[in-house]
């Protein structure tokens, strides 16, 4: 898939110039390309983008979905608690008036993706599947993703990681549910359960 391509097009779909699309693309790319990302970069946005695209019928208002795919980690700093709020707050920043899109829409979702909730408006709990995926994958690659985690957290020891790791992942086996909609839940739900339980249990 051409993410760049997937990103100018929903982007002229919305109303931006070709050269505003180019350039957010930059932006874009440059952000999701720190070499502190190891988890959160433009391979888990094209991740999240080929769920979208499977999924993308059952949603109501798929535009705003896929560009908050696009946003939704677009800050992000491991020291940081608020990185979705500012991700959302650069979002709509770059939406200017004559964008015909759900602004609000575009806000939550992207703030959704901190809590991982469930959340009254359908679109959005499609969303935090799509970036909850990851935690059903077969055990191999689950475990790169949680060793790349752990170096987006370096400046944390051992000893301050591994406790707030398994509280965070204990979180999601204290909720009923990890994924918010009834297809996710129906493929994925017991798989990433053993794999979060897999973790905690060599975290502790």
């Amino acid at each position: 898939m051409n993410l760049k391509q997937k990103f100018t097009e929903l982007l002229t779909n919305i109303g931006f110039e070709e050269k505003e699309s180019q350039r957010n693309w930059s932006d874009l790319e440059k952000a999701y390309s720190w070499k502190s990302r190891h988890y959160h970069n433009l391979t888990h946005i094209r991740d999240m983008v080929e769920c979208f695209e499977k999924y993308a019928d059952q949603l109501q208002f798929p535009n705003e979905v896929l560009f908050a795919v696009f946003y939704h980690d677009y800050i992000y700093k491991s020291s940081k608690k608020d990185n979705e709020l500012k991700s959302a707050e650069f979002a709509l920043s770059i939406l200017h008036e004559n964008i015909s899109f759900d602004k609000q829409l575009v806000f939550d979702a992207i703030c959704a993706t901190q809590q991982h909730q469930h959340n009254a408006i359908e679109d959005i709990n499609w969303l935090i599947d799509f970036d909850l995926k990851i935690l059903a994958r077969d055990w191999n690659e689950y475990q790169i993703y949680f060793e790349q985690i752990r170096k987006e957290y370096r400046i944390y020891p051992d000893f301050l990681y591994k406790p707030g790791r398994a509280k965070a992942l204990k979180h999601f086996l204290e909720n009923d549910f990890i994924f918010q909609t009834d297809e996710f839940r129906h493929l994925y739900e017991e798989k990433a359960r053993k794999n979060i339980e897999k973790e905690i249990s060599l975290l502790t």
